[in-house]
């Protein structure tokens, strides 16, 4: 983990500096929810990511009340309505406490948490999947009354393929009828002063809270996923919701209650293989047309800047503009930093 927060903190640091108004980093726990996580977790360790960032930041010497602005979260948005609702006004209120408390920011843009949304893939389902139309339009309406800054609504068929045209339109129509005909989006934090959404949301702060400290006590984030904490805590809850949906304690619409038992196949997307090779072809033309030269220069620069450490963006820069590959620069962090394998968690 150390080299990719390393190369984060370069990012934070060369936008600071050159690119004042763009959004180096997405921290996200999109990905810990969809592989398991509950509501608290997600939040927690999404939070637990942004503490050590911003704490390489600052060990590198960095002005959070200068950076910090600029970071941006990833959240995932699932169907216990009130929860998700909450989740966002919790991860509000603890980063704007984390970083005054913790990092000492003055700046009341510092201690802003904005966030995009993304409506729950996991909850998405094979079966009956116009089902999925429902379980957005409702995940998408949690979102706004939490308070996103933006949403990407799921397209009610990726259970089985990528989008339809169809599907995706009728995607981003939900996202239209909410922000032009509900006047949802009108006032701010709706929900607020709910007895049970203040309760609720008072109720994931302190859960989330008590993790963020174990995490803390492990020596930070790092060494957390060094001893498997964030993961084990991940699988040991995904493993649960599992077992709990195949006893049916949890209900899932159309998969174990509510059953059709003459469901037709919707129509899916069907790629033409042919775009694959299209897609070689074109890789191909472009490495045949650069310098072979150039490109060995570039990538012997990007080892230089991995030993030395020295910021890596602008070294990046100029190798991307030189067409170096991803993959390319990619095999020198492998060599240089090796591969990460995850410890193994039962």
């Amino acid at each position: 983990p150390e080299p990719a927060v390393r190369i984060v903190v370069d990012m934070i640091e060369f936008c600071m500096e050159r690119v004042p108004r763009f959004h180096p980093v997405s921290i996200s726990g999109y990905h810990i929810r969809e592989a398991g996580a509950t509501a608290v977790q997600e939040l927690a360790f999404t939070l637990a990511d942004g503490i050590a960032y911003v704490q390489a930041c600052v060990d590198r010497g960095l002005d959070p009340n200068r950076f910090a602005p600029r970071l941006s979260f990833f959240f995932d948005i699932h169907s216990d309505f009130f929860e998700e609702i909450a989740k966002l006004r919790a991860a509000r209120r603890m980063w704007a406490t984390i970083m005054r408390e913790r990092f000492g920011v003055t700046d009341p843009r510092a201690m802003l948490l904005r966030t995009h949304t993304q409506t729950a893939g996991a909850a998405l389902t094979a079966q009956q999947p116009l089902n999925n139309v429902v379980r957005v339009a409702l995940q998408a309406l949690a979102a706004v009354l939490g308070g996103a800054q933006s949403l990407h609504t799921n397209s009610f068929d990726e259970t089985w393929a990528l989008p339809t045209e169809e599907a995706v339109t009728v995607a981003l129509r939900t996202q239209q009828i909410l922000a032009e005909e509900t006047g949802v989006a009108s006032t701010v934090d709706p929900l607020g002063g709910s007895y049970f959404v203040e309760a609720l949301t008072d109720r994931m702060e302190a859960e989330a809270g008590r993790l963020i400290r174990q995490v803390d006590e492990m020596g930070g984030m790092i060494r957390a996923l060094d001893a498997g904490f964030p993961q084990q805590q991940i699988a040991d809850s995904g493993y649960r919701t599992q077992l709990q949906e195949d006893a049916g304690e949890r209900v899932v619409v159309g998969v174990n209650r509510y059953l059709q038992a003459d469901e037709k196949p919707i129509p899916y997307l069907k790629l033409d293989e042919g775009l694959e090779r299209e897609q070689i072809e074109r890789v191909r033309a472009v490495k045949a047309g650069r310098s072979a030269a150039e490109v060995d220069r570039h990538l012997r620069r990007v080892a230089d800047a991995c030993r030395s450490g020295q910021n890596l963006m602008p070294v990046l820069v100029d190798a991307v503009k030189a067409h170096v590959s991803l993959g390319e620069i990619a095999d020198v962090y492998r060599q240089l930093f090796g591969r990460y394998r995850e410890p193994i968690i039962f």
